[in-house]
């Protein structure tokens, strides 16, 4: 890595890059649910929902997808980053970048992924509601998070469209 990050919207030829970066960070930090799809699975579900349905940016490392933030109106569907690449923050610059895009946004996590709470709190999310979510296809407890820009401020607090990690 070279210490600079930088965003940019993701198209259509980013889809392997994306599906590799969802696989393996959701393997890292929920491999108890991990192995539910293929790999074949994966990429074809971004290209086909999350692609068509969502602004997409990703955190780009020479030439390279890190990261990536997956959002669709106000909701942020998607939040991952490569494991080599977590705690260096690219999350939050991603995350950052979205809430300069927004002034309200809305997310679910599973409530077994504590680094995601404490990550989603440390950025003015504010929990919402717990399920225990018994009909859903992964029987995972989730929790409902949202943030909504501070009353009077025209944006979110500024960010650089390349910052050193």
């Amino acid at each position: 890595m070279t210490g600079i990050v930088a965003i940019r919207r993701l198209t259509g030829d980013d889809v392997d890059a994306v599906a590799d970066v969802y696989r393996q960070s959701f393997g890292q930090r929920l491999p108890w649910l991990s192995g539910v799809n293929a790999r074949d699975e994966d990429r074809l579900f971004f290209r086909e929902t999350v692609f068509p349905q969502c602004a997409l940016w990703g955190a780009i490392d020479n030439g390279r997808v890190i990261g990536f933030a997956a959002v669709r109106g106000i909701w942020l569907d998607h939040l991952y980053v490569l494991p080599e690449f977590q705690s260096r923050g690219v999350g939050s610059m991603l995350l950052r970048h979205c809430q300069a895009q927004s002034g309200e946004l809305q997310l679910w996590t599973f409530q077994q992924n504590c680094g995601a709470s404490r990550f989603y709190e440390a950025h003015g999310f504010d929990l919402i509601r717990t399920t225990e979510n018994p009909e859903s296809n992964d029987k995972e407890p989730d929790a409902l998070y949202h943030w909504k820009r501070a009353p009077g401020l025209d944006s979110a607090p500024p960010i650089e469209d390349v910052v050193g990690v």
